[in-house]
C-alpha cells in the first residue's frame, strides 16, 4: 500500500468519525449539474479542437453537455430494476440548475447587460430534448429522480461579463459557440458563488433569490436542500438560503470560502448534523461514484469500500456522483459503460446490505433534523 493510498483511507474514516450517526443503512446518490449547459454538440467540440483550445484534456468539455431524453430514459431503467424493503427504488437527488445565459440578448445589450433563460428554453434549442421536462416529472412521480437547488445557473455572472466585455478572441469565439468555456483549461466562470469585490454577496443573494423561485415555479415545490457549485460560497448566503426554505446544506466536509478571487479560499471543515446559525444542518458526502471523472481499474471496488466504512462509523452513505457520467450525446460510450457499472453497483449494495434503505438528500435531513427535536 502507498502513501497515497494510506491517505485516502485516513481521510475517509476522519470525514466519519464526528456527527450524527444512525445504525440504519441508508444510502443517498447526490448527482449535480442538471439543467445545466456545457458542451454544446459535437460540432462545437470540434472547432474548439480545431481553433487549439485543449478541450480534449477536460473530461468536462469532453463528454458532459445538457442532458437529453435518451440519459434520462436510460437512467431510469436502471434504477427502476431495484426496490430496497421498504420499496423505494434507488434515487437520484439531482441538483439542478433553472436557467442558462440568454446569449442573444447578452450580445444585443453590447455585453453590457446579463440576461437569463428558463431552462425549459434551453432545452428547445437542442435535438433530442423535446421531452426531457415531461421526463423530470416522470422521475419526480417515480421516486427515481428528485431535484434540489444547486443555483439559477452554474456560473459566475460578475466574472464572465466582465471577460465579454474585454472581448478578446478567445472569448468571443466562445460566446458566439453559446458556451460559457474561458477557452483555459479553469473553473473560473463556473464557481457561480465566488467573489472577486464584497459587492459580490449581495448580487449572488438577489440570484440565489430568484433560483429558488424559479426552482418552484418549474418543480411545483420548495427545494430543501442545496449545494453551491464547485463546494464554493460564503457563509452568509445561508441566512438567505434559510429565508427561502432551504434547511439542509449538501457538501464535502470541506467548504471553499472565497478569500479574494478564483482560487483563493479559506477552508472551513463540515461533518454530519452540525447545524449552523439558522439551524440548517450540513450533509457530508463521504462516498465517490464517478468514472467519467477518476480513472481506476476499481471504481466499484473503491465505492462499495467507502460505503462499508460509511455505515462501520454507523453514518449515511451520500455518495458524489455528477451528470457527466450519464451524458451520451457526445459519446455514447461514456452513458452506456457508466450505467452497466451503476448497476453493477447497485446489485452489490443489495445483496451486501439487504436492508439497505434508498431516499433522497432531503429526506434524509429530515431524519437528523427529527432526531435532534
Amino acid at each position: 500500500m502507498n502513501l497515497r493510498e494510506i491517505k485516502k483511507i485516513c481521510t475517509r474514516n476522519l470525514i466519519n468519525i464526528p456527527g450524527w450517526h444512525t445504525k440504519r443503512k441508508i444510502v443517498v446518490i447526490e448527482s449535480d449539474d442538471w439543467g445545466s449547459i456545457r458542451m454544446p454538440s459535437n460540432e462545437v467540440y470540434e472547432e474548439f479542437l480545431k481553433k487549439g483550445y485543449k478541450v480534449d484534456q477536460s473530461d468536462y468539455n469532453r463528454l458532459d453537455s445538457l442532458e437529453c431524453n435518451d440519459d434520462l430514459m436510460a437512467l431510469y431503467d436502471v434504477l427502476s430494476k431495484y426496490k430496497d424493503l421498504d420499496g423505494n427504488h434507488p434515487v437520484f437527488t439531482a441538483n439542478s440548475l433553472v436557467a442558462n445565459p440568454d446569449f442573444k440578448k447578452i450580445k444585443n445589450s453590447g455585453f453590457s447587460q446579463y440576461y437569463y433563460e428558463h431552462v425549459i428554453e434551453t432545452l428547445k434549442q437542442y435535438p433530442n430534448h423535446d421531452n426531457v421536462f415531461n421526463l423530470w416529472q416522470e422521475g419526480i412521480k417515480k421516486e427515481l429522480f428528485y431535484p434540489q437547488f444547486h443555483g439559477r445557473e452554474h456560473l459566475n455572472i460578475s466574472r464572465w461579463l466582465s471577460a465579454l466585455n474585454k472581448a478578446s478572441d478567445d472569448m468571443m469565439f466562445t460566446f458566439n459557440c453559446n458556451t460559457t468555456f474561458s477557452g483555459k483549461d479553469d473553473y473560473s466562470f463556473m464557481e457561480a458563488y465566488d467573489q472577486d469585490t464584497k459587492d459580490d454577496i449581495h448580487k449572488h443573494a438577489l440570484t440565489i433569490i430568484d433560483g429558488l423561485k424559479l426552482f418552484k415555479e418549474t418543480f411545483g415545490y420548495l427545494s430543501k436542500s442545496f449545494i453551491a457549485p464547485c463546494y464554493t460560497w460564503n457563509s452568509d448566503i445561508e441566512e438567505i438560503l434559510s429565508e427561502y426554505g432551504v434547511k439542509y446544506i449538501q457538501g464535502s466536509s470541506f467548504q471553499n470560502i472565497p478569500n479574494g478571487g478564483f482560487g483563493q479560499y479559506k477552508k472551513k471543515f463540515h461533518y454530519f448534523g452540525q447545524t449552523n446559525n439558522y439551524n440548517q444542518y450540513y450533509l457530508i458526502r463521504n462516498c465517490i461514484f464517478e468514472p467519467s471523472l477518476i480513472k481506476t481499474n476499481n471504481t466499484l471496488a473503491y465505492t462499495l469500500d467507502s460505503i462499508a466504512n460509511a455505515f462501520m462509523w454507523n453514518k449515511p452513505a451520500i455518495i458524489s456522483s455528477h451528470r457527466i457520467n450519464y451524458i451520451g450525446s457526445l459519446d455514447e460510450n461514456n452513458r452506456t459503460e457508466n450505467l452497466l457499472l451503476l448497476n453493477q453497483l447497485l446489485k452489490n449494495i443489495f445483496k451486501r446490505w439487504p436492508n439497505v434503505e434508498f431516499m433522497s438528500s432531503d429526506k434524509l435531513g429530515d431524519i437528523i433534523a427529527n432526531t435532534y427535536v
